[in-house]
């Protein structure tokens, strides 16, 4: 055995890495566009009012704002559990 099998090729870890990101932006987009969507369009039609488009440019903000609040705290609750854990191991 040559040991290599316990650590992953570094370019095949980089575009897994890559691809799942892409994936959970995809998923993002299509959340947005699902809520967005319920939230704002009343009756298809083959214009957009201004009403609607105005409710859809309102509406993604939000979604963005709120997706980067969340992850903010995620990161912020993460960093706080790791030196929690540091201070406890020390």
């Amino acid at each position: 055995m040559n040991g290599q099998g316990a650590t992953a090729d570094p370019q095949l870890q980089h575009f897994i890495e890559i691809e799942s990101q892409k994936q959970r932006f995809q998923q993002l987009v299509h959340q947005m566009t699902e809520v967005c969507w319920e939230k704002c369009m009343d009756k298809p039609g083959p214009k957009m009012d201004s009403r609607t488009d105005t409710c859809f440019v309102y509406c993604v903000e939000r979604f963005i704002d709120t997706s980067q609040f969340i992850l903010n705290r995620l990161e912020q609750t993460q960093k706080s559990k790791g030196s929690f854990s540091e201070t406890m191991s020390d």
